[in-house]
């Protein structure tokens, strides 16, 4: 295999795996890096309706992540009153098998005692934030999930970040979380977890 072909194989590749991605956001960006390197392969090789044809799907992609890029979510939480809520309960039980992948310990029974909250934006509930306090100081996630459509960190951002303030009117300072999944753990990382010196599973972050 020639290095043209390599490239080739690498555009259409990546192409494939875009059109298999459920966030639309990553979509588009695969797709773009899958288009820009099929068109470079039908540029290279004098195919040029293949390079006319991608390079066409690549600013297509270009214009669509500079418009998500450029649109500004509006972002709220809503609280959960009542823990057996049937909505709340529907929810959980829709996205039951994701919530294991990164909360492999949560059963509904973790709702007891638990203050829930819907993560909405645009007002659609695109995530759920659930925790529990363990001191007047702190708090534990028992729950921070966002669906695959939503899972671009957004979401995430705005409870930690942008609504902190409304754990710190709490009382709280500190909010604890633990896993043993890595991606999870990458997860914490990114918003400004430390992880614990004594127990490699335990993550904590300072408001």
């Amino acid at each position: 295999m020639d290095l043209y072909q390599a490239i080739g194989y690498a555009g259409s590749v990546l192409v494939a795996v875009s059109l298999m991605m459920k966030n639309i956001l990553y979509l588009r960006r695969v797709n773009l890096l899958g288009s820009s390197t099929f068109a470079a392969y039908g540029f290279l090789v004098g195919a040029y309706p293949v390079f006319l044809l991608n390079s066409f799907i690549a600013l297509v992609d270009i214009y669509y992540l500079i418009e998500m890029y450029k649109r500004k979510d509006y972002f709220s939480l809503m609280p959960v009153l009542d823990n057996r809520h049937q909505y709340l309960n529907k929810f959980l039980d829709y996205y039951y098998k994701d919530i294991k992948k990164f909360f492999p310990d949560f059963t509904q029974n973790d709702l007891i005692g638990a203050n829930c909250f819907f993560i909405l934006r645009n007002l659609m509930p695109v995530g759920i934030f659930i925790f529990k306090e363990i001191s007047k100081k702190q708090i534990k996630v028992v729950l921070d999930y966002a669906i695959p459509d939503y899972r671009d960190m957004k979401n995430a951002e705005f409870v930690y970040f942008a609504e902190s303030n409304f754990i710190k009117a709490k009382g709280y300072s500190q909010i604890v979380a633990e896993t043993k999944v890595k991606a999870h753990q990458k997860y914490l990382f990114h918003l400004g977890f430390k992880q614990d010196k004594q127990n490699a599973n335990l993550f904590i972050k300072t408001l």
